[in-house]
């Protein structure tokens, strides 16, 4: 007896509450669609379906075992979909755009090892920290570090993203530790020309919420530049830890206002609706959420890792 299809031919009776429906969709005689329900039925020592005049109706039995049948039908049909969209995308190149700093110190080793287990899918990846528009540009997937995503995109989020406020020792010898936010309004601060909020920082702390416009020597539009001139002592950086985890392990960073905290955002992938049926999407998202989250490496201390 093949179980499997007679899970099938058991799922369809129900739904038609119908030997012979049943059968004319399966394209099988009445009795043979019959004998399948029979052959369950015997197998499992227990009555599925009460047969009337008029239609079939499961037992309390049948009902059960009817869900459990349609999950494992419908977990088999999305494996085969899955199978099927990988075949279509065996050959093809996957395009993927991402922040520069972020793509150079996380995910170069994270593709590299997603292109290692596909050997035969080809990888296109641009790294710019410039916003990129998928539909126009064509880029299958964008890794976003962002609050929220534009409208119109599927967002998968991979990993929180924690920012803070950091300084050199030598900074904060020279120019002092601010206490609460208005203080930065006697420090240099650095800041991220692509920051949705630009040179408005917020935070939140033991006295409510904050908001507050800052100045300093240098913005750019690239986080490796602002953490570069935060070590060489020139202000206080408003930065992701992916940025400065290893530079405050070390001490050659520090936070500064531990007290008031950024709000958190989030890193995503984002793609469009009509690469939802791509599996190898699916697939790179998937583990990239492996990879970095739900607490990312770069946060946890090293006798974590």
């Amino acid at each position: 007896m093949d179980k499997f299809h007679c899970m099938q031919i058991f799922a369809r009776v129900v739904e038609a509450e119908s030997y012979t429906e049943a059968a004319e969709k399966l394209g099988m005689s009445r009795s043979a669609v019959s004998k399948r329900v029979m052959q369950l039925e015997t197998e499992l020592g227990a009555r599925l379906l009460n047969r009337t005049t008029r239609r079939v109706v499961p037992t309390d039995a049948g009902l059960v075992y009817y869900d459990r049948c349609m999950r494992i039908l419908t977990e088999a049909d999305e494996a085969d979909q899955l199978v099927q969209r990988l075949h279509s995308d065996t050959g093809r190149t996957l395009t993927v755009n991402a922040p520069v700093s972020f793509g150079v110190h996380h995910l170069g080793a994270a593709i590299a090892e997603f292109a290692d287990r596909h050997p035969d899918l080809e990888l296109s990846v641009s790294l710019s920290d410039r916003f990129t528009n998928l539909t126009e540009e064509g880029y299958d997937v964008a890794i976003r570090v962002a609050k929220q995503v534009e409208p119109g995109l599927i967002a998968e989020r991979i990993a929180p993203v924690r920012v803070v406020l950091a300084a050199s020792p030598s900074y904060i010898e020279r120019a002092g530790m601010p206490a609460a936010p208005e203080d930065l309004a006697n420090h240099s601060c650095l800041h991220y020309t692509y920051l949705a909020s630009r040179d408005v920082w917020n935070f939140i702390g033991p006295d409510g919420a904050h908001t507050l416009r800052v100045s300093g020597r240098i913005t750019a539009n690239n986080g490796d530049v602002l953490m570069q001139a935060a070590l060489n002592g020139l202000g206080i950086a408003h930065l992701p830890t992916f940025f400065v985890h290893r530079e405050l392990e070390n001490g050659r960073l520090q936070i500064v206002m531990p007290g008031y905290k950024i709000p958190e955002i989030s890193l995503f992938a984002v793609y469009r609706p009509n690469r939802q049926s791509s599996g190898m999407v699916g697939l790179l998202v998937e583990h990239l959420q492996t990879c970095f989250g739900p607490e990312p490496y770069w946060d946890l201390s090293p006798a974590q890792v």
